[in-house]
């Protein structure tokens, strides 16, 4: 395993799409719900923009931690909420927006000791809460199928029943506690990349760090936690970086805006349910030539922006949205 391909990052990090994010929901006003604070991005461009109050929730100690020193210039006009984003409207009601920018932060990534990345050494942790089982437990206590399941459903891995025979084999001899244990795991198992390609761990990594956090459950959720704290009006914004949060994200906007089709002539016939949302753009937006030469990790994110209506907010079918399901959960 070469040392000069798990260098770290040290390019500044810029809110991904902010932007044209900013530019689909002016003019900013009133309170806004940054669900994903972060390193702040986003929220202080909002109250820069305009927004009255944000409310910024993190379900990790470190983003508050920091936001504290940052956020001091902003008085009232922000506060900070430890919390997942599934329970946005226990802290919000009535909001004039809500913004979600999905997956891992800079920070995260930036900090060996936290486990996200491939392309530094550290304890296998990944958890964003700092607490509960974190991806070494995940990676040496689970069965090969369940370990298979994750990396082909979560991380859209190919080969995921090569990698998880191949965990397995080496938890056997020592138990992988560390990032580059499992890189090096990952790399015997696939062709060497060809310049320009993703390394090898990318999808492993990314799977295991979406099963320990319960992500695509927490996107779920923390959309209709979102559908529920936004006012007639209101708008929502989410930001995602792969295929499946998008289509998850996608489905979700579909169905409540009743887009999501007909069904079947045959079938006996269902009430129309009133749209809770109104869809702004039918295409996501993703990165023009400017961002991409300004922030290279914006090359796969995906915005999407709706309205929301009057309706009362309705639970959301997961299978009907494209949630992937482990077996257990099914």
């Amino acid at each position: 395993m070469a040392a000069a391909a798990h260098a770290p990052d040290t390019a500044p990090h810029i809110p991904v799409l902010l932007r044209p994010l900013l530019e689909a929901v002016a003019p900013v006003r009133g309170v806004w719900v940054d669900g994903t604070l972060g390193a702040g991005g986003y929220t202080r461009a909002l109250l820069k923009a305009g927004a009255e109050r944000v409310i910024g929730v993190d379900r990790d100690p470190l983003a508050l931690e920091m936001a504290r020193e940052w956020g001091a210039e902003y008085g009232a006009r922000l506060d900070l909420v430890q919390d997942t984003f599934s329970n946005m409207d226990d802290h919000a009601q009535g909001v004039d927006g809500v913004v979600l920018d999905l997956g891992v932060s800079s920070m995260q990534l930036d900090r060996a000791e936290r486990g996200f990345s491939f392309m530094q050494d550290g304890p296998l942790d990944m958890r964003m809460s700092q607490d509960g089982p974190s991806a070494a437990d995940l990676v040496n206590e689970a069965s090969e199928s369940d370990l298979a399941d994750i990396l082909y459903l979560y991380g859209e891995e190919r080969a995921s029943r090569r990698i998880a025979r191949a965990i397995v084999r080496a938890r056997e001899e020592a138990p992988v506690n560390s990032t580059f244990q499992l890189v090096e795991i990952v790399e015997k198992c696939l062709p060497r990349p060809k310049p320009g390609q993703a390394h090898p761990a990318t999808r492993s990594f990314q799977a295991l760090r979406i099963a320990v956090n319960d992500e695509f459950g927490e996107l779920v959720a923390g959309l209709e936690a979102a559908e529920r704290a936004l006012k007639p009006g209101g708008q929502l914004a989410v930001v995602t970086f792969h295929s499946i949060e998008d289509r998850m994200v996608k489905r979700f906007l579909q169905a409540k805006s009743g887009g999501g089709g007909r069904g079947s002539r045959h079938a006996p016939e269902v009430q129309a349910i009133a749209p809770e949302f109104e869809v702004r753009n039918r295409k996501a937006i993703g990165p023009d030539d400017r961002e991409l030469g300004e922030n290279p990790r914006s090359r796969s994110a995906k915005l999407r922006v709706a309205i929301r209506t009057d309706a009362p907010a309705t639970p959301a079918d997961r299978k009907a949205i494209g949630m992937p399901l482990l077996k257990g959960d099914r």
